[in-house]
């Protein structure tokens, strides 16, 4: 399939065509009865098209949506494209097959509240967490996605919709979702699953990582984007080269983004790095003696001890004494529980980076 293929699907002057910079009266009115009211902004309509053109997703045709949910900060209802899981696997396959790219799956994982992993969920009551495993070209992408998080509830806590009939599966959803994401960040940055934003229809009092003391602020709790609003991300996808990632980084870090997003910008950042790595540069000459012309590097009496660089295992070995030492020193409960709520999956699989930030996160509190 061609990027040419989008103009036939919808038919006639419903047909998002590549080339269109805006959405034409026709599909606009089309939009309007679907629930796009008034209140969205211009921005999030262009935005929503140039996703619907990256991922070769028809709006009319139900394969993608702009839903408008109610923002207190803002005021106004603010518009989030999402999809179903059917449609993030249609954009991997398609992804996969263009880059020719072998795709699959470990077998999904179910966690039980002891901690403990099966391959099947038998139990009556709802797993508290799932894992799946994304394999493109040999590359694995794991990810974990907790019921807790993701369980949609009516009012007073009890799970609604889908979830309470196929919680095993819905769980299930949102961990496949997260890994898809990793292992095709360009083609599914911007779009969500129905699964994973059922929960942002939950009441807002309802919703808690853990129990904490009368008074006791939870400091595994923080903001899953950075308090300005900024979305980083995006801007993370648009960067030049490695260098601009790490900048935008370092400033969503500052920020108060979660470990979870800023582990996703770092994954940019290292797609980036691997796609265009730095060019490795020439060895300088250097004005000699008259009589030695020009020389590459020190003489043996100029040698000084060279840099150690730290392998990946040391680095990540750090990372977690210092998430400990972090941890310690707050005084903070369950080490193993709160690191799986903060970084959305278990610390053995989380970046390098998403764990410091953790890290970093906790010590003021310390």
């Amino acid at each position: 399939m061609t990027t040419t293929d989008i103009a036939t699907t919808g038919g006639g002057s419903l047909a998002i065509r590549p080339e269109q910079t805006a959405w034409t009266p026709d599909q606009a009115a089309v939009l309007q009865q679907s629930g796009i009211d008034n209140q969205v902004a211009p921005a999030e309509l262009s935005a929503f098209l140039h996703l619907c053109q990256r991922t070769r997703l028809d709006p009319f045709s139900r394969q993608i949506y702009l839903i408008g949910r109610w923002n207190g900060q803002q005021q106004r209802k603010v518009y989030t494209p999402q999809t179903s899981i059917d449609g993030y696997r249609v954009i991997a396959h398609r992804a996969a097959a263009d880059a020719g790219h072998a795709l699959g799956y470990d077998d999904t994982l179910w966690c039980d509240p002891s901690g403990k992993w099966r391959d099947v969920w038998l139990d009556d009551k709802p797993p508290a967490a799932a894992k799946v495993t994304v394999i493109r070209n040999g590359m694995r992408f794991s990810a974990v996605a907790r019921y807790s998080e993701y369980v949609q509830t009516k009012k007073g806590g009890e799970p609604s919709g889908l979830w309470v009939k196929m919680p095993t599966t819905m769980t299930a959803k949102c961990a496949e979702a997260l890994a898809l994401r990793m292992a095709f960040p360009h083609d599914l940055a911007g779009v969500y699953t129905a699964e994973e934003m059922a929960q942002a229809d939950n009441p807002a009092d309802e919703r808690h990582l853990r129990r904490v003391k009368p008074g006791e602020g939870d400091p595994w709790a923080t903001p899953q984007t950075a308090a300005q609003g900024r979305d980083y991300l995006h801007e993370a996808y648009g960067a030049a080269d490695a260098d601009e990632v790490r900048r935008i980084y370092r400033e969503a870090a500052q920020d108060g983004a979660v470990p979870e997003y800023l582990a996703q910008i770092a994954e940019v950042g290292k797609a980036l790095a691997h796609r265009n790595p730095a060019p490795t540069p020439e060895p300088t000459l250097e004005p000699a003696a008259a009589d030695d012309g020009y020389r590459t590097g020190p003489t043996d009496d100029e040698v000084v001890d060279g840099e150690v660089v730290p392998t990946p295992e040391d680095d990540y070995a750090d990372a977690v004494a210092e998430l400990r030492a972090a941890a310690q020193a707050a005084q903070l409960e369950d080490f193993d529980t709160g690191v799986v709520q903060a970084l959305g999956m278990p610390l053995a699989d989380a970046p390098t980076d998403a764990i410091r930030a953790l890290a970093a996160q906790i010590r003021p509190a310390a």
